[in-house]
């Protein structure tokens, strides 16, 4: 691929209440977009059961039964997006993890479904392989890998536990990052938090729970955990919060090791958090692959003051890594609610502030301490003379004001993709009142992957 080079010098910035004070912002510049429409679904299997045929019936809030199509409006707080639910066939949407390929095409996978566990179980969990033709802004889906588990793999009873195909949904794992290897997929989930192993037929192989300093790591919704009958008796103990498993997993380079990296941090016996020099911290937790344990090792991911999630992490040699952190905004400041606590459904009553690439470093020599960050990339503010761009209104520039971003990898020397979580049809950060497509663009980044 050609090199973009861009004419900008780097500064050094000072960055007041950081995790990290050296820490260094790099221009990026857009080389290219493509954009796949919100509205973009694919018929379930022929074998998989009527229950499948349409997605979304139970996203009401009070979770009842809807079945006739398009009944029910997305809402993305107070505001009304373009898409009603349920849906004819299932999304390709909520891109949540992508892993460059050596024959240039990309494995990404859709996540739970609506949101929830509760709302997800006529979601079907499927990775997919895409092609992407830059100069065309053309998005391609090569292939959807349905996932299963014929061969009773999961420690709990599924949703489709009765049917002949065993096919896996968003009731079952939350899966968030993908890893393809050469006999299938590792993927990261949120609900237990687990790591899950898929052949090359999607078929469940493995389902590893998480430990941490010789504990378990449980979040709320793992399947194994349940209420008391005795409302006096002790509620099970459960150490993250919702939404607060692996949402990131990387790989070393030699493929001997995979690195989970939480979303939430872990909460300690008194109550509160982890933190690190002040700054509420995530695990980066080391997987030995061979004997699919936990080695023990770990290191600590500190937030900015406004950051509160990661988004997606891959591995850029033995010892650096690109990961993506936000906020919880969306939208942009010039369609700002004139009172944040008064919200209405022509504006954003939380836009986007923080929304960052970050190269970090960990290795023998900081287990247990924090990782190095050493600068980002900011994805509010991308460099676009060219006009590359097929979304967005900034003159000269690229944003992605979306509440969620979840995709980043490198493409070669000086490029990286990257590609928003378009939470179907909930979230509108592009638009007040429509549902986001999803958009994977080519960044221009070579000053800073040679960041040292």
């Amino acid at each position: 691929m050609k090199n973009v080079l861009i004419a900008s010098v780097s500064l050094l910035i000072l960055v007041a209440g950081s995790a990290s004070a050296d820490q260094q912002q790099f221009p990026a510049k857009l080389a290219g977009q493509a954009i796949l429409p919100a509205n973009t679904m694919v018929p379930a299997p022929a074998d998989a059961p009527e229950f499948l045929k349409h997605s979304g019936k139970f996203t009401t809030p009070d979770r009842k039964r809807t079945e006739a199509l398009g009944t029910v409006p997305g809402k993305d707080g107070a505001r009304v997006t373009d898409l009603k639910l349920p849906f004819d066939g299932q999304p390709i949407q909520g891109f949540s993890g992508v892993k460059t390929m050596a024959d240039g095409t990309f494995w990404t996978l859709s996540d739970n479904g609506f949101g929830s566990k509760s709302n997800s179980s006529d979601s079907m969990l499927f990775l997919h392989q895409m092609k992407f033709d830059w100069a065309g802004n053309k998005a391609e889906v090569v292939k959807n890998l349905f996932l299963s588990d014929p061969n009773k793999i999961a420690p709990f009873p599924i949703v489709l536990e009765g049917t002949g195909t065993r096919y896996l949904t968003g009731a079952d794992f939350d899966i968030e990052s993908i890893q393809p290897v050469a006999d299938g997929f590792w993927l990261g989930d949120e609900f237990g938090p687990y790591i899950l192993k898929f052949d090359m037929s999607g078929r469940l192989t493995d389902v590893i729970p998480t430990t941490l300093d010789g504990k378990p790591v449980l979040s709320p919704d793992n399947p194994l955990l349940s209420v008391p009958a005795n409302p006096a008796a002790k509620m099970p103990v459960f150490n993250l919060k919702r939404s607060g498993g692996f949402e990131g997993l990387a790989m070393s380079k030699d493929g001997a090791k995979l690195y989970g990296l939480l979303e939430g941090a872990i909460y300690k016996d008194d109550g509160t958090v982890e933190t690190i020099d002040g700054h509420t911290a995530i695990r980066v937790i080391e997987f030995d692959v061979a004997s699919k344990k936990w080695t023990g090792r770990s290191w600590f991911y500190p937030f900015e003051d406004k950051g509160v999630s990661i988004g997606d992490f891959n591995m850029l040699d033995d010892t650096t890594a690109l990961v993506i952190e936000r906020d919880n905004g969306a939208g942009t400041a010039d369609k700002a609610c004139a009172d944040p606590k008064q919200p209405k459904p022509d504006c954003f009553e939380a836009p986007a502030v923080l929304k960052r690439v970050y190269k970090i470093e960990f290795n023998d020599a900081n287990v247990g301490k924090s990782v190095r960050k050493i600068g980002y990339i900011d994805l509010l503010n991308i460099h676009d003379p060219d006009n590359k761009k097929r979304a967005g209104s900034k003159d000269g520039a690229y944003d992605m004001p979306f509440v969620t971003i979840e995709n980043v990898d490198r493409v070669d020397a000086t490029h990286i993709i990257i590609g928003n979580d378009n939470n179907l049809p909930f979230s509108a950060g592009r638009a007040a009142d429509k549902a986001d497509n999803n958009e994977f663009s080519l960044i221009e980044v070579g000053e800073f992957l040679n960041a040292m």
